[in-house]
C-alpha cells in the first residue's frame, strides 16, 4: 500500500520511553489503515542519542533516520525530508497516540485540513500548577488555533510552503508554524487528545519551567531563540522520580 500518511517522531536518548511511544503509534497507523485505507510510516529521527533509542525503534519496525543537529526544529524538518507521505503528524517521543486521534487527523488533512493538532492531557502524576497548565492550555489552544509539539499535523504542501519549521528558533516552533500554517487554510485543533509525559514537571519543577513561560509571554521572540533558555530539552536527561519508583516497585518481591 502506498504510503500517504509519515508520523515523524524525534528523539535523543529517549531509550525509556520510545518503546512504548511507538507500539502505541504503529497500532494507531493500523487503525488509519482499516478505517481509511491509508497507508502509513513510522520516521524516528535519532538525533545523537548515546543510549539504545536507534535499536529500539528499529526493532518496533520504525525507519531510523541518524542525524546530529541538537535542535528540534531542524531535527523535525530533517524527518519531513526523509518522509514519503503526503501528509505529516509530528509526535514527541514520550507521547501515546490513541487510534482516534491519528485517525482524525488523517481524515481532517485528506479533506482539506492545511494542518492541526489535539487536546494535550499530561500522565500522572503532577503538580497542582502543572493540573491548572493543562486546565487552562486546553480551550486557549483551541481557541488561539495552537498546535502543542508533542502533536502537530501538516499537509505536505502547505507545510513545504511555510518553509517548514524554523530551524533559528530553540523551542516553541511549533506555535509559530501553526500560525503559519492558519494563513494559509483551514487550521483544526481536534476533540480527541494525546497523552504526553509530565516528566519536565516532575524533574524540572516550577522553579525551572514557570520563569520560562512567563518570558515566554513576554519576550516570545527572544526568548524561543535562545537556546539557553531551553534546558529542559537540550540540557543533560534527568531521571523522572515517576518512573524511578514505578522501577522500584517492579522490583518488589
Amino acid at each position: 500500500m502506498k504510503v500517504e500518511l509519515s508520523v515523524v517522531v524525534p528523539a535523543h536518548d529517549e531509550a525509556a520511553v520510545i518503546g512504548a511511544t511507538l507500539a502505541r503509534l504503529f497500532a494507531a497507523c493500523a487503525a488509519v489503515e482499516r478505517e481509511l485505507g491509508m497507508g502509513s510510516e513510522v520516521v524516528v529521527v535519532d538525533d545523537s542519542s548515546s543510549d539504545g533509542t536507534a535499536a529500539i525503534a528499529a526493532r518496533h519496525g520504525a525507519r531510523v533516520v541518524p542525524v546530529e543537529l541538537r535542535r528540534v526544529s531542524a531535527v523535525r524538518n530533517a524527518g519531513a525530508r526523509a518522509a514519503q507521505g503526503r501528509f505529516l503528524v509530528f509526535v514527541d517521543a514520550d507521547t501515546q497516540v490513541p487510534d482516534a486521534t491519528l485517525v482524525a487527523a488523517a481524515r481532517a488533512m485528506a479533506e482539506g485540513a492545511v494542518g492541526g493538532g489535539a487536546r494535550m492531557r499530561f500522565d500522572r502524576p503532577i503538580p497542582l500548577w502543572g493540573v491548572a497548565l493543562e486546565t487552562i492550555a486546553v480551550p486557549v489552544y483551541r481557541v488561539m488555533k495552537f498546535a502543542s509539539g508533542c502533536f502537530t499535523f501538516a499537509s505536505r504542501p502547505a507545510f513545504e510552503a511555510v518553509g517548514g519549521y524554523d530551524e533559528g528558533l530553540a523551542g516553541g516552533e511549533e506555535a509559530l508554524l501553526g500560525r503559519m500554517l492558519a494563513k494559509r487554510g483551514r487550521f483544526v485543533v481536534l476533540r480527541e487528545h494525546v497523552l504526553t509525559s509530565g516528566r519536565k514537571m516532575r524533574t524540572h519543577g516550577a522553579k525551572g519551567l514557570v520563569p520560562l513561560l512567563v518570558r515566554l509571554v513576554l519576550l516570545p521572540r527572544s526568548t524561543m531563540r535562545d537556546p539557553a533558555r531551553w534546558d529542559m530539552l537540550y540540557g543533560a536527561r534527568r531521571t523522572d522520580p515517576a518512573r524511578a519508583r514505578a522501577e522500584k516497585n517492579e522490583e518488589r518481591p
